[in-house]
């Protein structure tokens, strides 16, 4: 993986590309109330701010009429959760970059021009984002994304800076720019055009995962995803569905099944779902013997609607899938393996013993 080179473009409202940042909330209006400041005071020239608000029964919506009226609204007449929520705003929106933020983000002033500046040098970067920090403890990484999503290639997702629950603090090892697998969907900035070419996110997903469905299938119509530290966020996290939730338990294991099922090619399954199932049954009978019923009870519910949705609701990708692609960002092997057997809980470490 190699690093672009990272020169700043001054940029100008006469030069840069129009970025909409919309930002997805649902009952967040303390998150806006913090957050969104930041967000309006980016230096970016050539930006719009939209909100789309998934039925808020919260005062989010007259927050946002009363403090900020020149920031556009969106509502969804319904809570179509991330993917669908995205999916309905964006057909709303016309610009030549989108950046999916999380209510529950608060941007450094000069966060958007590293990324644009990258995306703007190389036209095969499909979707890119920030370096992601703790918004609690701005030393440390930030669970969803880090300084870049990877994956193993049983479909386990980590990051740089975040193995499991082992959270690594930013020292600037991680500070190239560089392709990775995915990005994360708490600040990914994505091609406008492109998005909207891939269909945009699954929304059978509902939440969780669904940006790393979608940047796979970005790889696999032969785009590159990158991560730009340059550009800094901070994340709190858990802000819709607390870690140790079994919705979202249910929600991950569920979707991670289908993103593997979409975008692997048949071959590959036969090898890589069996080992994955037993995986899955280690993990969900350590935590039954545990005392954790809840997280065994919603891995065996996503089983259920895996094998569900392959049944009755699996349709023909509407992209063309070109399974023969090398992917950037796939550890070929068991991140599980490294970090529970070797003790490996770095990602330098992990990528060393490729």
């Amino acid at each position: 993986m190699s690093a672009l080179p990272n020169e700043a473009i001054a940029f100008t409202t006469q030069t840069s590309p129009l970025v909409a940042v919309v930002i997805l909330n649902w009952n967040g209006q303390h998150f806006l109330e913090k957050m969104l400041p930041s967000v309006v005071n980016s230096t970016y020239a050539n930006k719009k701010v939209i909100v789309a608000d998934n039925a808020s029964t919260d005062d989010s919506i007259s927050f946002l009429k009363t403090h900020y009226p020149q920031i556009e609204i969106i509502i969804n007449p319904t809570n179509e959760g991330f993917a669908k929520g995205y999916n309905t705003a964006l057909q709303q929106v016309t610009a030549d970059y989108y950046v999916l933020l999380n209510s529950d983000v608060e941007v450094t002033p000069s966060w958007m021009e590293p990324v644009i500046s990258l995306m703007e040098n190389d036209k095969s970067i499909a979707a890119c984002q920030p370096k992601i920090l703790d918004y609690n403890n701005k030393q440390l990484f930030e669970y969803a994304g880090a300084a870049g999503g990877f994956i193993d290639k049983f479909g386990y997702p980590f990051a740089r800076g975040r193995i499991m629950e082992h959270i690594e603090k930013d020292v600037q090892q991680y500070d190239d720019a560089t392709a990775c697998f995915w990005a994360t969907g708490a600040a990914l900035f994505v091609k406008a055009s492109l998005y909207h070419q891939l269909g945009g996110l699954d929304e059978y997903f509902f939440a969780h995962q669904e940006e790393i469905d979608f940047c796979w299938r970005l790889q696999n119509a032969g785009y590159q995803i990158y991560v730009q530290p340059q550009s800094i966020v901070y994340h709190v996290g858990g802000g819709t569905l607390p870690k140790g939730n079994s919705k979202k338990t249910f929600l991950n294991f569920r979707n991670n099944l289908i993103m593997l099922y979409k975008n692997y090619s048949f071959k590959k399954l036969c090898f890589v779902l069996p080992i994955r199932f037993g995986l899955d049954a280690v993990a969900a009978y350590k935590a039954l013997f545990s005392g954790d019923t809840g997280f065994y009870f919603a891995v065996a519910k996503a089983h259920f609607q895996f094998f569900k949705w392959v049944l009755f609701v699996k349709k023909q990708p509407s992209y063309k899938k070109n399974t023969a692609i090398k992917l950037v960002g796939m550890y070929n092997g068991s991140m599980l393996w490294q970090y529970y057997i070797k003790k490996q809980q770095t990602f330098s470490k992990i990528f060393k013993s490729k």
